[in-house]
């Protein structure tokens, strides 16, 4: 399906391409990813804190040199940006889309409603009491116009519901679903394209390659659709490890939403390659493990082994992201750099990971001139 940005200017007939478009002829005249990837999709990634302000300047500058798409990783969730009641904290979301728009970058707002990383407030009265369905529903929709509002025009495309299932394809015991119902994933989508009818809208969710929950997404994006949602794309989050999910899951994960007449990114890719702390597979950030030392088997360094494990596992993904490149119009990394990846800390603090195809001093690693070399071939 094509964007509601690449829709609404095709009805000029005539003079700029699509947004998503412009954004691709950016280049530099070096080899970076997002030259690589022109053509294909769009090639994304994080902005934390640090180097939306410029302690990490050196992250900031591979991230706009490398990359023509960029999400807040923290700074535009309901606890960071709009913290206390009527109180909202704009500055780094603002800093971060200023860096985007010098660079040509297309702008993702994650996320504006999810249950976790959201105040308690949110769902309570003065006098501690859960709130009303109508009264919660009016406290996102003030939410989402302010935030959404603020930055219309700016930002091309929005998180609207994040993590609304479980791994069995069931609605996730969230506070939204539990006093609203399942329409607050409608109401959200409405409330969002009311304040900015341009923008990109997406869900958003982890563990999509197991059948039941990808199962459970199908029938959610169906429910949207129905009930004439104004959901224009799904986020794939692609948290993976060294062996799962199959590859095989990977790209029916693609398929199967791409036959619903939706656009389908790859949102928060990174490739684990530490053993596994549990079972559980999935990204859930409220899950934790105690620290063992077989949990942390390369404090130092990652072994040639293991890094050719990684580099050959980023070839084989991005294969399949090629192979459907019609179908997928974006790719971001969850993190520029080793340094900077959530999965130092999860699900046991403290690990040393080596998830993304940047190292800790900034410089690409075998895996990124794997899938320098694969865009390429494929162009």
């Amino acid at each position: 399906m094509k964007s509601i940005l690449f829709t609404s200017i095709l009805l000029l007939l005539i003079g700029c391409g699509s947004d998503r478009d412009q954004y691709q002829q950016e280049q530099t005249e070096e080899q970076t990813l997002r030259s690589a990837f022109e053509g294909s999709f769009l090639i994304g990634t994080i902005l934390n804190h640090r180097q939306i302000f410029g302690q990490d300047q050196r992250g900031q500058d591979l991230a706009v040199r490398e990359f023509n798409a960029v999400t807040a990783e923290n700074v535009m969730k309901w606890e960071n940006i709009h913290p206390e009641p009527g109180v909202y904290d704009f500055d780094a979301a603002d800093t971060m889309i200023d860096i985007a728009e010098e660079n040509g970058m297309f702008v993702v707002g994650h996320t504006l409603v999810w249950h976790s990383q959201t105040p308690d407030w949110v769902f309570y009265d003065d006098e501690g009491e859960l709130l009303s369905r109508e009264a919660l529903l009016e406290r996102m929709k003030d939410h989402i116009e302010t935030v959404v509002g603020r930055y219309k025009g700016r930002v091309h495309g929005w998180d609207v519901v994040n993590e609304a299932i479980v791994d069995d394809g069931t609605m996730r015991d969230t506070y939204w679903y539990r006093i609203i119902g399942e329409d607050f994933l409608v109401k959200a989508f409405e409330y969002a394209h009311a304040v900015d009818p341009e923008a990109e809208l997406y869900y958003n969710d982890y563990s999509l390659e197991i059948p039941s929950k990808r199962e459970g997404a199908i029938r959610l994006v169906e429910y949207l659709q129905e009930n004439d949602a104004p959901i224009t794309g799904i986020g794939t989050q692609g948290h993976f490890m060294l062996d799962f999910p199959d590859l095989e899951e990977i790209e029916k994960t693609i398929t199967d939403f791409a036959a619903l007449g939706i656009d389908v990114m790859v949102t928060e890719l990174d490739i684990d390659v530490l053993p596994p702390a549990f079972d559980y597979m999935g990204a859930d950030v409220s899950a934790s493990a105690e620290m063992r030392e077989e949990l942390n088997p390369y404090p130092d360094a990652l072994p040639d082994s293991v890094q050719q494990q990684l580099t050959d596992r980023y070839r084989d993904i991005f294969e399949i992201y090629l192979r459907h490149s019609d179908d997928i119009t974006r790719v971001t990394f969850w993190g520029v750099t080793d340094g900077d990846s959530w999965k130092n800390n999860w699900p046991v603090s403290g690990r040393t990971n080596y998830p993304l195809i940047f190292d800790r001093n900034w410089e690409p690693k075998p895996a990124y001139h794997a899938i320098i070399e694969l865009a390429e071939e494929h162009r």
